[in-house]
């Protein structure tokens, strides 16, 4: 069902003029300028994807980010202090009883322990090199997918589904013990190993 109106969004949006926005220029300035993520470079295990999509001339990556375990406060705001720590790598026990403890000594928020999947954010050239990506993705496991512009930058988020979060500190109490995270640490790597798993396949797609 969902296909099916964003493709009657995209029948109706046939007529809109997009020849202001140059894509190639455009592309060029995006590519160019510094990475202005929070890390400053792009995640390992997803650098060849976007890497091979940026080489692609009908797409360039907005940003990316390859899925990674974190400790965020939760408090309806995005921003990079909310964050306590965050790994893009595989965790352990030890580490994250570590990272909890610390954490723990903010006594005036609740913090979210979290699992995240793997992302990219793609401008592409056309409706028709859009909705080719957008489908080769769905169609791979990033379910989680959509069209987030139907106009100018015409933008797909390809995201994969795996996600764990649950609270774990509540105003400096830890409510996970010992066994809960032994099950999460186990369950997040998995995660992470399938999402990378879908970025490798989905680089074989992209011309």
């Amino acid at each position: 069902m969902e296909s099916v109106i964003i493709l009657n969004l995209l029948k109706v949006n046939n007529n809109f003029n997009i020849m202001t926005f140059n894509f190639d220029n455009t592309k060029k300035c995006i590519l160019e300028k510094d990475d202005k993520s929070s890390i400053g470079e792009v995640d390992k295990p997803i650098k060849d994807l976007c890497d091979k999509i940026n080489s692609n001339k009908d797409y360039f990556t907005t940003s990316s980010c390859s899925g990674r375990i974190a400790l965020i406060i939760e408090d309806g705001r995005k921003a990079p202090n909310l964050i306590l720590f965050r790994t893009h790598k595989l965790t352990n026990f030890n580490e994250l009883k570590k990272e909890i403890k610390k954490a723990s000594e903010n006594k005036e928020s609740t913090i979210y322990l979290k699992q995240e999947p793997c992302l990219v954010v793609v401008s592409s050239r056309n409706k028709e090199k859009q909705m080719k990506l957008f489908s080769e993705a769905r169609n791979n496991g990033w379910k989680k997918s959509g069209i987030l512009s139907i106009d100018r930058k015409l933008l797909i988020e390809l995201m994969s589904t795996e996600v764990i979060s649950f609270p774990v500190i509540n105003r400096g109490e830890i409510l996970i013990g010992d066994e809960l995270l032994n099950m999460f640490v186990g369950r997040a790597n998995d995660n992470l190993n399938k999402g990378w798993k879908k970025i490798d396949k989905l680089k074989d797609f992209i011309d």
